[in-house]
């Protein structure tokens, strides 16, 4: 028969409740454990992001924007007044010289007008002319008048003398030689008027001929005039250098004042750089420029800046003192860099994306034990092209992540793997 064992089952419901206590610690701990690990960081290749050190140095502070080159001195040719174009007659790329005829243009009421000022010119001579000598001899006749009144004042002064010495002897009566001398006052004042109408006369001619004269100098002018408009038919360099441009067809009617043609020395050239607005603050007058040809460097100077933004960007005139490389001409495109100061003895790092001077920023700073990069807030100071002077938040050979890492924004740490 079988015999009752209570004992072995309680010893067996005890080994059950300690194994599931057992169990369910272990889940716990394990639970705990996950849970102080917190979320898994992302893995960023290192290849795939841009690293640098932080150095302490010198920091030389520079501006850079691409631009072109362009003649120093540039002549636009304008029309003097309305034409047609007849004909081309140097095409763009040649070399001129300043008597060398770029067009041929036609204008018959021009031609009509130079005549007509021709003819007036001409009138106005003879005008003149016959002024002259018509006046000459109205001067003649005053001088004559005068020459009579002084002869007739000589001979009454000699017969008043005469009678003087017989009146006082009584040979004549007194009151004759009285007469005498009433009648030599009236030749007196006769001769004096008659002087002051000569002097009179030759200030009236001298006024008439001088607005003879006025009248004839301004025919003059406008017929010079005529002639310079219809000499500019024939559209002349006025420069020795490289015709550039001439935006025109033949049989093409231009208004007065159309830039007809461009011509420019080819030989001195300056660099216009296209700046930005942010960057320009800091450009100044004399500072050196590299200007970069794609075949040859050029050292230059700041020569101007324009006090204007047009684009977000201001345009900064370099006059090139170095040497220009074969193959620089007008219009080439170079990329220029502006000099704008030497920092001694600071730190600095390569520019991060989206760093701009003077602001702060969070950047991922990498352990080099465990390759855990962690975001760290970064002061940032002056800048350069590529690098920037580091304020405060990191020390000499700390290594930063400056490529992008906008994807991670809700990370504090990721892991280079």
């Amino acid at each position: 028969m079988d015999i009752a064992r209570p004992e072995l089952k309680q010893r067996k419901r005890r080994r059950q409740l300690t194994l599931s206590a057992v169990v369910v610690g272990l889940v716990a701990a394990a639970g705990i454990g996950l849970a102080k690990l917190g979320p898994a960081l992302p893995s960023v290749e290192r290849s795939s992001v841009l690293i640098d050190t932080v150095k302490r140095g010198e920091l030389l502070r520079e501006v850079r924007g691409p631009g072109t080159l362009v003649p120093k001195e540039i002549r636009w040719i304008a029309a003097e007044t309305a034409a047609r174009v007849e004909r081309i007659v140097v095409k763009p790329g040649a070399a001129v010289e300043p008597d060398t005829v770029i067009l041929e243009l036609s204008n018959p009421e021009l031609e009509e007008q130079l005549l007509a000022a021709k003819a007036a010119v001409t009138a106005a001579e003879s005008d003149l002319a016959a002024k002259r000598t018509d006046l000459k001899s109205k001067l003649l006749d005053e001088q004559s008048a005068l020459a009579a009144a002084t002869s007739d004042y000589e001979t009454a002064r000699m017969q008043a003398e005469a009678e003087k010495s017989v009146a006082e002897k009584g040979v004549i009566p007194a009151v004759q030689y009285k007469k005498s001398l009433v009648t030599l006052e009236q030749l007196k004042t006769r001769m004096t008027i008659e002087q002051q109408r000569v002097t009179e006369f030759g200030h009236n001619i001298a006024a008439q001929l001088a607005a003879e004269q006025a009248r004839l100098n301004q025919l003059v002018g406008t017929r010079e005039l005529r002639q310079r408009q219809v000499d500019a038919l024939h559209l002349r360099a006025g420069i020795a250098g490289v015709l550039q441009q001439v935006p025109l067809e033949e049989g093409q009617q231009v208004a007065a004042g159309t830039n007809l043609a461009r011509v420019a020395r080819p030989g001195e050239l300056m660099a216009e750089l296209r700046i930005a607005e942010t960057q320009a603050k800091d450009v100044t007058l004399d500072q050196p420029v590299r200007v970069d040809t794609r075949n040859g460097i050029v050292e230059g100077r700041v020569l101007r800046v324009d006090p204007a933004v047009q684009n977000g960007s201001v345009q900064v005139d370099v006059e090139l003192t170095g040497k220009l490389p074969p193959g620089a001409r007008p219009d080439l495109s170079v990329d220029g860099t502006i000099e704008i100061e030497r920092l001694p003895d600071v730190l600095y790092v390569g520019r991060p994306a989206f760093g701009q001077p003077d602001s702060e920023v969070r950047l991922f700073r990498l352990d080099p034990a465990d390759g855990v990069a962690a975001r760290v807030p970064v002061r940032l100071g002056k800048s350069s092209v590529n690098q920037i002077e580091v304020s405060q938040g990191l020390a000499v050979g700390d290594r930063v992540v400056l490529s992008d890492t906008s994807a991670y924004d809700q990370y504090d740490r990721i892991r280079l793997k």
